[in-house]
């Protein structure tokens, strides 16, 4: 009774966490990432007014274009809605702290069995400009390769087919809005979550000891400062019907939404392509970087797929395991062998 009583509270204040999700900053539907987000768009509906020369602008026709029918009335869209809160209320609790976990574990073992929370909680006492350019350095190269980790593991899940059976759950919407970026598989962000959480864990393991303590990273209403420009800069947008792409290089040096519509197009010149979240730079690296002038070709969905096979919440957590097994029990062509005639 005592387990189950604690297994309860811990869940009561997860869901009073998952609850504050657009008043915290630390979560992607913060209220200010959306608003501008929505800045952002409004940018984007302007310039296809100027290109249209279209004056008769008002409120309910930017709403239009921020919210159109075409997206809001597709199952897809409200499938996405439903498995936001299915998914954080079963699939997030159940892996909730794995990250955090891993990164400990990590950490211990680079540094002899340090406690990372422990670090953590004093935090870094040291000031001035000197420790104020370690700090900021520190934040570049732990973002910097936590990208280009997460470039290999996102490469991984599109490559080997077991893995791409459960991503395939990500890339099966058929129009996209903010809350499109939650359908996930568990198992897609236990990969993801332990692999990115180890290497985080010995980064800052190894800069720990290297520089003998553990830069406290500049940061914006608690976030990190690069990632809070990162969800500013219209991360909401990302996952949405509204193609807005930097200009000229820029593109390959920040991320843009269009960047990430690409690599959920099923075009056949997109797919596989644009792997990176933060730094475009690996895809222009590895020869993954796609990026049209415009989204004549984008078509969201997974290729050849029976819409079908994905669309309900129960299915989308139930298909994969189901394909893997079929993929594991399908049984191997033998091999041809030549006979000494021929």
């Amino acid at each position: 009774m005592g387990y189950l009583t604690d297994l309860l509270a811990l869940y009561v204040n997860y869901l009073l966490h998952f609850l504050a999700f657009f008043w915290s900053p630390g979560e992607r539907l913060f209220a200010l990432y959306l608003l501008t987000a929505i800045g952002f768009a409004y940018v984007v509906y302007k310039a296809h007014a100027w290109r249209r020369h279209d004056d008769a602008e008002d409120v309910s026709s930017f709403v239009s274009f921020l919210v159109p029918k075409r997206v809001w009335s597709h199952p897809s869209a409200w499938l996405d809605v439903r498995y936001f809160f299915f998914h954080k209320l079963i699939g997030h609790f159940l892996l909730f702290g794995v990250m955090a976990g891993s990164s400990a574990w990590a950490y211990a073992l680079v540094t002899g069995g340090e406690n990372l929370a422990e670090t953590a909680r004093i935090g870094d006492l040291r000031s001035g400009p000197g420790a104020y350019i370690i700090a900021f350095g520190y934040m570049v190269g732990f973002f910097v390769l936590s990208d280009l980790i997460a470039y290999t593991i996102h490469y991984l899940q599109h490559k080997s087919p077991i893995l791409w059976e459960f991503h395939k759950v990500h890339h099966s919407s058929e129009v996209m809005h903010p809350m499109s970026n939650f359908r996930e598989h568990p198992i897609d962000n236990l990969v993801y979550l332990v692999s990115l959480g180890a290497w985080n864990g010995i980064f800052m393991g190894a800069a720990a000891q290297l520089l003998g303590y553990l830069p406290s990273m500049p940061s914006v209403l608690g976030v990190p400062f690069l990632m809070f420009l990162f969800n500013v800069m219209g991360y909401n947008l990302r996952h949405s019907h509204i193609w807005l792409r930097w200009p000229g290089i820029w593109s390959k040096v920040f991320p843009s939404p269009a960047h990430h519509h690409v690599h959920h197009s099923c075009h056949p010149d997109h797919i596989d392509k644009n792997f990176a979240f933060m730094f475009p730079v690996w895809d222009v690296i590895f020869n993954t970087y796609e990026l049209p002038e415009d989204n004549r070709d984008v078509r969201f969905g997974v290729a050849g797929m029976n819409p079908e096979e994905l669309n309900s919440c129960a299915k989308l957590y139930l298909v994969p395991f189901r394909n893997v097994i079929r993929r594991l029990c399908k049984p191997k062509k033998p091999k041809r062998t030549i006979s000494p005639a021929e």
